[in-house]
C-alpha cells in the first residue's frame, strides 16, 4: 500500500494551485473533481461519478487517472469498481481551486512558494545622510555621447534581445560572451560604462523584442523579482532597457532598491531605464556596433 505524504503546512498553496492548473485544462476533469469532493462520501466509484456528471465511463476514467496522477485525487476501490476519493486538503478549499481554475489572472496573482506575489509595501524609514541615489538615462553617460544629437525615431528598429545585448556590449568596449540562463541575475555586468570621466562597475536587464506593450514589475522575471535580483550584483549603476513604454512602477521599485542597496554598501547608486525611444536612439548613433545597415538608420 502507498501512502502519500503532504506536508500541507509547507505546501497548501502549491498544491491548491496545481490542482487548479489541472482542472482548468479539461472540462471533464473540472466536472470529476467537482463530483468526488461534492458532499461527505469520502470515496466514489466511476459509474457513480458517470451517472451523477453525464460523463461517459471512458470519459470519467480518463479524467480521473488524470487527477490522481497529479496528486489532485486519490485513486482508490469500491463495489468492485474503479473509485477516486478527496485529498482533504484539496476539498477543504474546493472553492478557492475551482474560483481560481475558472480566471487565470486569479490563478497568476495566487501567491506560492514557485510563485511569490508582493501584495503588500513595506516602507522603512532610513537616514538621508545614509543614503546616495540618482536616477539617470542615457545622456548622462561619457559611453554614449553619440546619442545625444540623435533624435528618436519614429520607426524604432527592434532588435532581438540577444542582438541587441551584443551591440551594447559592443558600444562599451566589452569583451567576452553574456549568454542567458534560467537563474541570471542581470544580462550584462561591466565595468566600462563611464560617467563625468569615471567608470562605475554596472549592471543592465534587457528585455527582448518578443515583449510588448507597457513594461511593469511583475512582467521582470518570471517571479516578477528580476529587479531585486539585479541590484544583488555588484555594482553602482543599475539600468533596465525594453523596447516600449515602460511603467512608472519599475522605476519606483528601482528606488527602493537603489535605497537599500546605498545603505548597505555606503555608495551612491545610480538606476535608470532605457524605453524603446532612448534603444532606438542608440542603434542610430553606433550602427556598426549594432550592426544595422546604414538605410535602415
Amino acid at each position: 500500500m502507498v501512502t502519500q505524504v503532504t506536508d500541507t503546512r509547507s505546501n497548501a498553496p502549491d498544491q491548491i494551485a496545481n490542482a487548479a492548473k489541472v482542472i482548468r485544462e479539461s472540462q471533464a476533469r473540472r466536472s470529476v473533481f467537482t463530483e468526488v469532493v461534492r458532499g461527505k462520501q469520502k470515496s466514489k466509484s466511476v459509474g457513480e461519478i458517470a451517472e451523477r456528471t453525464g460523463l461517459s465511463r471512458k470519459q470519467v476514467l480518463m479524467a480521473g487517472k488524470y487527477l490522481a496522477d497529479h496528486d489532485v485525487v486519490e485513486q482508490c476501490k469500491k463495489d468492485n469498481d474503479t473509485a477516486y476519493q478527496k485529498v482533504p486538503l484539496l476539498a477543504r478549499n474546493r472553492s478557492k481551486i475551482l474560483a481560481l481554475a475558472a480566471s487565470p489572472k486569479k490563478l497568476a496573482g495566487f501567491a506560492t512558494k514557485s510563485n511569490p506575489v508582493i501584495t503588500a509595501v513595506i516602507k522603512i524609514a532610513v537616514p538621508q545622510r545614509l543614503v546616495r541615489t540618482k536616477q539617470v538615462a542615457v545622456d548622462d553617460f561619457d559611453s554614449f555621447r553619440r546619442a545625444k544629437g540623435v533624435a528618436a525615431s519614429q520607426k524604432p528598429i527592434r532588435m532581438l534581445e540577444d542582438e541587441f545585448k551584443q551591440g551594447f556590449a559592443r558600444v562599451l568596449n566589452e569583451q567576452g560572451e553574456f549568454k542567458d540562463w534560467g537563474g541570471e541575475k542581470g544580462d550584462l555586468y561591466t565595468t566600462r560604462l563611464a560617467m563625468a570621466g569615471k567608470r562605475y562597475p554596472s549592471a543592465f536587464a534587457f528585455k527582448g523584442r518578443g515583449k510588448s506593450g507597457r513594461l511593469t514589475p511583475a512582467r521582470l522575471g518570471k517571479n516578477g523579482d528580476q529587479i531585486q535580483r539585479l541590484f544583488t550584483m555588484d555594482a553602482e549603476v543599475f539600468m533596465v532597457q525594453y523596447w516600449d513604454q515602460i511603467d512608472e512602477s519599475v522605476l519606483t521599485q528601482m528606488n527602493t532598491a537603489a535605497v537599500a542597496k546605498s545603505y548597505a554598501t555606503g555608495k551612491k547608486i545610480y538606476y535608470g531605464v532605457i524605453d524603446g525611444g532612448d534603444s532606438s536612439r542608440l542603434i542610430a548613433a553606433y550602427p556598426s556596433e549594432f550592426e544595422v545597415p546604414n538605410e535602415q538608420t
